[in-house]
């Protein structure tokens, strides 16, 4: 089964702001770099996409654009819960709470939002219901967390080497189970 994993393309947000589950837009003009997304996409298949909105107007534009078998809006896709961080200036948060975090971002959750096993576990349940029996290629359109997570769970790198993986605004990433 081939998978595409794609990640949003550039959001409205400033550099150095932690924008996580936050539901902020995409810088425009657009057009032509989701162009460049379906260059890369097969010409059929299904789609599952973080019910976002920086994620939803490329999964749409996507679905407009190739031959779609279903197009389904799901949660466990969405990025990190960054909390009482949400929308603050990295900079801005207090060393303290930082730290700690970057020490050990795999195990310690922001306040009020989550640790990233917490993601990888919501991610993987997701993976792990994918059918590998379809042969139809699946498009995942989702966010740098969620798919550092999937490419954690496809390879085996242990979660504290997911930046490893580096994933950038509007790259596809394909994948064989």
């Amino acid at each position: 089964m081939e998978i595409y994993l794609v990640r949003h393309t550039e959001t409205i947000c400033e550099k150095g702001v932690c924008y996580g589950q936050s539901d902020v837009g995409l810088a425009e003009p657009f057009d032509s770099v989701f162009e460049n997304i379906v260059s890369q996409l097969p010409s059929e298949a299904i789609i599952f996409s973080s019910p976002l909105k920086r994620c939803v107007i490329l999964a749409e534009y996507i679905q407009q654009t190739i031959k779609t078998i279903s197009f389904e809006k799901e949660d466990r896709l969405m990025e990190m819960n960054f909390g009482d961080w949400e929308m603050k200036n990295w900079n801005e948060i207090p060393p303290e709470e930082l730290n700690p975090w970057m020490e050990d971002f795999v195990n310690i959750s922001v306040s009020n939002g989550e640790s990233f096993i917490a993601l990888h576990e919501r991610v993987g349940d997701f993976f792990s219901q994918l059918s590998k029996e379809t042969t139809t290629p699946i498009i995942i359109v989702a966010h740098a967390g969620a798919i550092r997570s999937i490419l954690c769970h496809h390879t085996s790198l242990p979660l504290k080497d997911a930046f490893n993986n580096n994933v950038d605004f509007g790259e596809v990433i394909k994948i064989v189970l």
